[in-house]
């Protein structure tokens, strides 16, 4: 059974989401703030974290801060925080993804599932030849990109940007990350070059650049590849 912990200090909520988590078949343990959160994470080992940032004792971000810092378990924050710097320190912090209140237990529940799938598998390894989606394939061994029976020539400033996110499918994968590895850290916050990259990207592999299936925008945040 897939064990849940909850970090959330509203007792209503609370209630909907183990409601509708167990009716899924997920075992789940609830913490109303921080302190216990890390206890209970420490003695129950949760396979995935939803956590609230608003927390009455410590902030949202240290607790994943202080979840990092001992497992690679997936953290999905639910908050109310929508402004995209709070997104970006809690993405920067170790959290996999991002809900915003209010929201869609649907939503809620499928970022969850997504969350349980990445985890099992983990991201794709360089051994893992082949990441295919119906318009192009991509070999992380032989760092070639086919599209449509036909090579297509990447940077190597290209070709780092994809390999990143193709081998961590559906993950949020922030500005300042995608920066900090390709550009390096002092580079952080040049997001102008990000932008055009990521444009010259999607011209090459996107049959509508401006509408792209597959090299998705996060505004604000960063950006997410959906295989």
């Amino acid at each position: 059974m897939t064990r849940v912990l909850v970090v959330e200090d509203d007792p209503q909520l609370v209630r909907a989401l183990v409601i509708n988590m167990q009716a899924r078949h997920y075992g789940v343990d609830a913490a109303p703030d921080g302190t216990t959160a890390l206890r209970l994470a420490a003695a129950r080992r949760p396979d995935v974290v939803v956590v609230d940032l608003g927390l009455p004792d410590m902030d949202g971000v240290d607790v994943i801060k202080a979840l990092r810092g001992r497992t690679r378990v997936p953290i999905l924050v639910l908050s109310a925080r929508r402004a995209s710097d709070e997104k970006v320190t809690a993405l920067d912090a170790g959290a996999d993804d991002y809900v915003t209140k209010p929201f869609s237990m649907d939503e809620l529940l499928a970022r969850l599932r997504a969350a349980v799938r990445r985890a099992e598998s983990g991201p794709v390894a360089l051994e893992t030849t082949l990441v295919k989606t119906d318009a192009f394939t991509v070999d992380l061994v032989a760092k070639k990109v086919n599209r449509g029976g036909h090579d297509i020539r990447l940077t190597p400033t290209e070709w780092e940007l994809l390999e990143i996110l193709v081998t961590h499918p559906g993950r949020l994968v922030t500005q300042k990350q995608l920066l900090r590895e390709v550009w390096g850290a002092s580079q952080s916050n040049k997001t102008n070059y990000l932008r055009v990259y990521m444009a010259q990207l999607r011209r090459k592999l996107e049959a509508d650049p401006s509408h792209p299936r597959y090299l998705i925008t996060e505004p604000g945040m960063g950006y997410r590849f959906e295989g």
